[in-house]
């Protein structure tokens, strides 16, 4: 087969994985479609909770009372549906990978799902609850603290995805360790930047309040701790594993 052959061959392969994932999203997404208004009126009771007696949330948008609860039923869909799109990346890069490094992604991959599912709960169970009674504190005396209910939603996006990939940084440094992009000496040796880079993301990524910045900043820097601790296993245990093939081939020969 020739060089353009296997590229048509895995562009095509390509495609399908993709359509597959978007598949799985759509049909997913069609099962909870009856229920859209629900995971709204779900994703909205952090902020409903801190309102004022009497407060509401609004809708300036003609179209908006169901385009958003439709977009939180696509976003649920879609994080039900991430283990699977997961693995159709994992599928399509899986022939590429050696044995020892087959055994390592899709662990990491399950890793990934969980990891981006725990940010999105610490924003919505612990930073939400806490921003809001903030903002609700710091409001003026006599003035409505109301919202419309699509930009909610985009803070709701925005901070959850922060805070999804904020929990992949042990995946990230893992991998990053394993593939020899870097060394844990020099991870350890650039901790301070990382650290004041930690803050610096929150301060981009949540709101213009120390709290959520903190809360985002704190876990990312424990979360990088853990990826180096995480990393020295999974490098032993790697080498150890191509050791032994290593031997085990030589005695083969």
């Amino acid at each position: 087969m020739s060089t353009q052959d296997t590229f048509i061959s895995h562009l095509v392969e390509l495609r399908d994985r993709i359509l597959r994932a978007i598949l799985a999203v759509i049909a997913v997404f069609l099962c909870l479609f009856y229920w859209a208004k629900d995971l709204y009126a779900l994703l909205a009771k952090p902020l409903l909770a801190a309102l004022p007696a009497g407060g509401q949330m609004i809708a300036t948008d003609v179209v908006g009372v169901f385009l958003v609860p439709v977009k939180v039923a696509f976003l649920v869909a879609f994080v039900i549906a991430l283990p699977y799109v997961l693995y159709q990346v994992w599928a399509f890069v899986a022939p590429g990978l050696y044995a020892n490094e087959k055994r390592l992604v899709l662990p990491l991959i399950v890793a990934s799902s969980v990891l981006f599912l725990v940010g999105m709960s610490f924003a919505y169970f612990l930073v939400f609850p806490m921003v809001f009674q903030f903002m609700a504190s710091v409001a003026p005396e006599g003035v409505a603290w109301m919202t419309d209910i699509d930009k909610y939603l985009s803070f709701v996006l925005t901070t959850f995805i922060a805070f999804g990939v904020t929990f992949e940084v042990p995946v990230v440094v893992i991998v990053l360790v394993r593939v020899g992009v870097i060394s844990i000496d020099k991870l350890k040796e650039i901790r301070p930047y990382v650290i004041v880079g930690a803050f610096v993301i929150g301060a981009i990524f949540t709101p213009p309040d120390v709290i959520s910045q903190v809360m985002l900043a704190l876990p990312l820097w424990f979360l990088y701790e853990l990826g180096i601790l995480l990393a020295r296993f999974v490098g032993k245990s790697s080498a150890a594993a191509e050791e032994g093939a290593a031997v085990g081939t030589a005695l083969d020969s």
